[in-house]
């Protein structure tokens, strides 16, 4: 796994092995973060269910100028602050080892410019998650949230949030959302 973009093109990440958790592909990232682009720079990001952290560190790679990591695995935690200390100790980050809800309820007011939302393939935590992100209105006027799955149907979303862009990618989907007018 390598961060393909930005500053930090050709970075090797750390990964770790949790039943249930596999990364982002680079395929994957690099077809995503081409869509993303230049809106990434100078960017809050919030990377819910981090694992590695791939997402996140891609972003700052591509200029965000910060990011808040989420993941409630003491391993995944880890290796996302290996990953970043091989980076760059100026870069704004933030890990929060916790549930992904309660991580929501701690940074309220906070708003951000994207949210990842890559949890365990067999869960619904993206549905929870999306609730809770309109309840808080943490996501800015013109911001995107990220959906990764390997259902289409758990990419479902609700009133708030129009589809720009839904992907499948092998045996995944990656679905862009943009905040209704």
């Amino acid at each position: 796994m390598k961060v393909i973009s930005g500053k930090y093109k050709g970075r090797v990440l750390k990964g770790y092995t949790l039943k249930g958790t596999r990364p982002t592909m680079d395929r994957v990232k690099e077809s995503l973060f081409a869509i993303l682009g230049s809106k990434l720079e100078n960017s809050t990001c919030l990377d819910l269910f981090a694992g590695s952290g791939n997402l996140g560190i891609e972003a700052l790679s591509m200029g965000a100028k910060e990011v808040i990591f989420v993941d409630k695995e003491y391993m995944a935690s880890k290796t996302i602050k290996s990953n970043l200390d091989m980076l760059d100790t100026n870069i704004n980050k933030t890990i929060l080892n916790m549930d992904y809800l309660k991580a929501l309820d701690k940074l309220y007011p906070k708003q951000f410019d994207f949210i990842f939302l890559d949890p365990p393939y067999k869960t619904d935590y993206i549905k929870y998650a999306l609730e809770k992100i309109d309840k808080l209105n943490i996501l800015t006027s013109d911001g995107i949230v990220v959906l990764e799955s390997d259902d289409l149907n758990k990419l479902n979303y609700s009133n708030y949030y129009k589809e720009v862009k839904t992907k499948k990618y092998g045996d995944k989907y990656i679905r862009i959302l943009k905040k209704k007018d």
